[in-house]
């Protein structure tokens, strides 16, 4: 049996606007219906492997858990305490599925959450051929991707031979577009960020070349917490392990042993790593236009090869070329199109507050909420609740609310009354007054809910009891 390990963190800088640190890529559709999560899931359920585990961070816990919901598809999440890059996430995922299988030298295959396989069955096909040097010679198997352009947005892999399966001579960081075309030439491949291995050698490997690390996932995975559908393993074990990738960590040490395999994978693979990349994959116009996004809104005159991606107003181009547009609810990024890999730059200069988006879809664990408009003094929300889910009894010290059913009902508790409020009525909850809501009907509750005070940020709730187990 085969365990699919998901890493499903990032901070959502390359693309942005549309990706940001509490809604980064794995998250966005990109003009698909599914996200990228998604995609990845429905790749691996389709497959028949076991059922996967996911490993994400706090802030994104209620997005991944409400993806995997709408896809119907049970998974283990297990939370990072923090962001430890990817050798200590392969670790914690390593623990758990050598205790949830009772099998130590379970196989893993570890992939990231974001990335786009167009011939599922051709990735497959690749895995399964590492298998037996991975199972049977204790080899750690990745997936090196047959490059189609010199691309200098990725990191590449040297095999030692030109065979579809060869040990991996050497891993090279992201070079520039001349030395990434001396590469092609020579038969590297492009580094996808996938693997297959063992449990039991990953985590004896991680001791041998990466001890501290090992030390400190061991024991933030000794007893780990579960909190709802989340596994949370301990914080403060967890701070203690090294923040490396596992190419830095492991990779390069064991691949100078000859431990490390390289499978050839020609599926249609990109990590979807820029703005440029995503025009690449698009489905263009006559001129060469890709328009993408929620909005299909776009008038275009006498304007080629640009990418355009709106969340709701009219983009119009009138004669310009190789241009990144992308328009979202709070900001809005033009770029020329071949200085898209500056754009996580560009956004490491901005102030912290433009990389978290205002006026964004959040998600609870009963639901979520959309910022429809705010301003000096008041917020605006659109509010919905699943059947059979409720918000937690609570009360905000520097905020009044009212709300306005539209679709569905709700039964609230104000003080001591407890009553309902159907479609096209309203109710009004006092600065200070405890409250509560409960969706009692088999229909999505979808509420306005209008903010009026002098404070309206969301650490302004003082949770008196709440089904969930949140603070």
């Amino acid at each position: 049996m085969i365990y699919p390990v998901i890493l499903a963190g990032g901070n959502g800088s390359r693309l942005w606007p549309a990706s940001r640190s509490d809604f980064p890529k794995q998250f966005l559709q990109l003009g698909q219906t599914l996200s990228l999560l998604q995609q990845t899931v429905r790749r691996l359920v389709a497959a028949e492997l076991a059922e996967p585990l996911l490993i994400c961070n706090e802030q994104h816990r209620f997005i991944a858990a409400e993806q995997l919901r709408q896809l119907h598809c049970p998974a283990t999440i297990l939370l990072e305490p923090e962001g430890r890059n990817t050798a200590p996430a392969i670790a914690l995922a390593a623990h758990q599925l050598q205790r949830q299988s009772g099998d130590p030298a379970s196989v893993l295959l570890v992939l990231p959450a974001d990335h786009l396989i167009a011939d599922p069955e051709a990735f497959l096909r690749a895995v399964a051929s590492l298998l037996p040097a991975v199972q049977q010679e204790g080899k750690v198997g990745t997936l090196g991707v047959l490059p189609t352009r010199a691309e200098s947005g990725f990191g590449y892999i040297q095999p030692a031979s030109r065979e579809r399966l060869s040990p991996v001579q050497a891993f090279v960081e992201k070079p520039d577009v001349r030395r990434a075309q001396q590469f092609i030439d020579q038969g590297y491949l492009w580094n996808s960020g996938m693997f297959v291995l063992r449990a039991d050698v990953y985590l004896q490997r991680l001791q041998q070349y990466c001890p501290a690390m090992a030390d400190a996932c061991a024991r933030a995975m000794s007893e780990p917490q579960q909190d709802l559908d989340f596994l949370r393993p301990d914080a403060h074990a967890f701070a203690c392990a090294p923040a490396e990738a596992v190419d830095y960590a492991l990779l390069e040490p064991l691949a100078a042993q000859g431990e490390v395999i390289v499978a050839t994978l020609d599926c249609g693979w990109d990590d979807i790593g820029s703005w440029s990349a995503l025009w690449q994959l698009g489905d263009k116009d006559e001129q060469g236009n890709v328009c993408m996004g929620q909005s299909s809104h776009t008038e275009l005159q006498y304007s080629h090869d640009n990418l355009i991606y709106g969340d709701q107003r009219l983009i119009a181009l009138a004669g310009v070329d190789n241009l990144v547009v992308v328009d979202s609810a709070d900001a809005l990024l033009v770029a020329d199109k071949s200085r898209a890999q500056d754009i996580k730059s560009l956004v490491a200069s901005l102030p912290a507050t433009a990389h978290e988006a205002r006026l964004r879809q959040v998600y609870r664990p009963w639901g979520h909420y959309n910022v429809l408009t705010e301003g000096p003094g008041y917020k605006v929300k659109k509010i919905c609740v699943r059947a059979g889910e409720q918000i937690s009894l609570q009360r905000h010290q520097q905020r009044a609310e009212h709300w306005v059913v539209v679709a569905g009902c709700a039964w609230v508790t104000r003080g001591d009354q407890s009553y309902r409020v159907e479609k096209n009525q309203s109710t009004y909850i006092a600065a200070g007054e405890i409250h509560a809501l409960q969706n009692p009907g088999p229909e999505l509750l979808e509420m306005i809910e209008v903010q009026s005070g002098d404070y309206l940020g969301e650490d302004d709730i003082i949770r008196l009891q709440d089904k969930y187990g949140r603070q």
